[in-house]
């Protein structure tokens, strides 16, 4: 059973001992979390998006799995928490000039620098690989690197100009603590749109029925007026208490009074309406031809003497 020729044989070849665990390379865990799609697994490129965990994807990547839900995708569960585009936020990235991508080493007979990012901080200039913590403005999308907030504190963004607060700041590819933090922050800002939202529906519906409730019960100066109506016609004055005017008369003889002064406003406000029908009506059949003011009269109307010469 082996050897022959006079090898010699080791410990560690004969004894079979307890396998040892494979431990990930550090610099391909990071190239894999910043230099790849968390769902496609595809080489990042513009545009860049990000969700409330601070997980970057490929824009169409997303598009497609919020299209097909349905579809069997490998890493599905990283974006089980997206409903919809409003959970993603496209990514203001600072290039890096230093970047010179896949023409540097075409033949692969150069040194390729794993540590090399594509983007940068655009006030401390620290490159975006994994080795320094970056955050983004949850308002404008601008990155930027967590020394460059700590050491330049203010309020607005130091790219665009656009105010910001600390609760717009989120962790990009943060560890599993900061994920967890941020996954609390999300649902409670969930919980509070939908709050907001039945608070609305609600006020809506009180508006709706307030009208709808007044078209059902009149104002109470029409019940005075059918109320008062009825009791002349059947000649009794107790449904409504005498109040004295300044002649001593009943209430009753002041609701037939302004009974007929709102008949009489109705029957002149229903005239005025009918004139300005009738006049809107004349200027617009006065446009046309077959209207009367176009067709003219015999007098202007001029008699043709149509004389055919002949040339011979």
């Amino acid at each position: 059973m082996g050897c022959d020729g006079g090898t010699i044989p080791k410990r560690h070849e004969l004894v079979k001992g307890p396998k040892k665990l494979e431990k990930v390379d550090k610099n391909a865990a990071l190239a894999a979390r910043w230099k790849y799609c968390a769902l496609s697994t595809e080489k990042l490129r513009r545009p860049i998006v990000t969700c409330d965990l601070g997980r970057l994807y490929n824009k169409d990547a997303v598009i497609e799995y919020l299209l097909d839900k349905s579809a069997d995708r490998p890493n599905s569960e990283v974006v089980s928490h997206l409903r919809g585009i409003k959970d993603i936020k496209e990514l203001n990235l600072t290039d890096n000039p230093a970047w010179e991508g896949e023409r540097r080493n075409t033949k692969g007979d150069r040194y390729e620098d794993m540590h090399c990012a594509m983007f940068i901080c655009p006030v401390v200039g620290l490159e975006m690989n994994g080795k320094h913590r970056f955050c983004f403005l949850h308002t404008c999308g601008c990155v930027f690197s967590d020394r460059a907030l700590k050491e330049v504190k203010t309020e607005i963004c130091h790219k665009c100009g656009d105010p910001f607060k600390e609760e717009d700041l989120v962790v990009l590819n943060g560890t599993k603590e900061e994920v967890e933090k941020l996954r609390m922050i999300m649902e409670e800002k969930r919980a509070k749109a939908k709050a907001t939202k039945k608070s609305k529906k609600s006020k809506f519906a009180e508006t709706v029925s307030k009208p709808s409730e007044s078209k059902e019960n009149p104002d109470s100066t029409e019940t005075v007026f059918a109320e008062g109506k009825t009791s002349t016609e059947n000649g009794d004055d107790r449904s409504q208490p005498a109040v004295p005017g300044p002649s001593g008369s009943s209430s009753s003889s002041n609701v037939v009074k302004l009974l007929a002064a709102s008949g009489s406003l109705a029957e002149s406000g229903s005239k005025r309406s009918i004139q300005t029908m009738e006049e809107k009506s004349e200027t617009y059949k006065s446009l046309f031809t077959s209207h009367s003011s176009a067709k003219r009269t015999k007098a202007q109307t001029s008699n043709w003497v149509t004389h055919t010469p002949y040339h011979f």
